[in-house]
Order: C-alpha cells, then structure tokens, then sequence
C-alpha cells in the first residue's frame, strides 16, 4: 500500500492519540473530517492501523512491577517455537515478546503486581515447555519511556531520526 503525506500526518497524530475526532484531526492535516473518516477507515481495512488502543498507567491498576526477560532455548526446532510463540502471547501478564538475534532467543516485556506472581508465571514457562533452556530477568527499577509509537516519515523516501 502506498501511503501519501495526508496518510502519514494521519498515522504519526492518531499514534500519540488514536482518541482525537475526525474534526480535531481535521485541523491539523488539510483534509475534510469525512476524509480523514474515508483514510483512517482504509488504514484500518488494510492493516498499516492494527488495533486502537488505551495506554493505562500500571500504578494505577496495580500492575507496578516490570519484568525485562531474556529467553534461551536449547533446540530451535519449528514445531517448538511455534509452541512456545503461541503460549507466549496467550498470556495476560507477557506485554511484548521478541524472537531476537545473540544470546538470548527471545526477549518478554513482563508487567505483574509482584515477584510471586511473576514466579508463577516463569515456573509454569519451564514446567510448560521444557525446550527453555535458560531464562534471565532484569526488574525495571523505573520507567524513563514507554511507547509502542513506531514514526512514519512525511514522505516515501524519508528517513526520520
């Protein structure tokens, strides 16, 4: 798909507040609200918007503690990955995961209201799939930045820093 400067002012304002109205996002790109409606709605149809979605403040509902985890499996068969990707994202307290190059073989973002929850969870991964060879954590000691903003140039040929 080809997006042009309308669509990719449209991405970069609906990612910092996918709650803005048709009318406020009119103001900021030169399009009428029904066409920013026809846009976003193509955008969506086609798969560059995944999903829309409320960013919650962890302290807030008590999910204060952020697990950073490195993975290592000991075979990288298909069939296990595959099992392991699938029960991975299965799980309510795993935000993110990351099949990455190195020494680790995956990378889970763990948000859980305390280690004896975040325990369970890695107990029940090594129990579950006994292909993980090995797992490091590192706790989050505080947030600095949190996003999953991912910047569109304003043009096709266009690097943005």
């Amino acid at each position: 798909m080809e997006l042009d400067r309308f669509d990719r002012q449209l991405l970069n304002l609906v990612q910092e507040d996918a709650g803005r109205t048709s009318e406020q996002l009119a103001e900021q790109v030169a399009l009428s609200p029904s066409a920013i409606q026809r846009r976003l709605r193509r955008l969506r149809e086609q798969g560059v918007i995944a999903r829309d979605i409320a960013v919650v403040d962890p302290g807030k509902v008590g999910r204060t503690t952020i697990f950073i985890v490195s993975l290592q499996v000991e075979r990288e068969r298909p069939e296990l990955l595959a099992q392991l990707r699938s029960w991975l994202a299965a799980q309510a307290h795993i935000q993110q995961v990351f099949y990455v190059t190195g020494e680790a073989d995956f990378v889970l973002v763990i948000s859980a209201p305390d280690t004896e929850t975040y325990e369970a969870l890695m107990s029940r991964i090594v129990g579950e799939h006994p292909n993980v060879k090995r797992f490091t954590t590192n706790v989050a000691m505080s947030v600095v930045k949190r996003g999953l903003t991912i910047p569109v140039p304003p043009d096709s040929g266009g690097q943005e820093t």
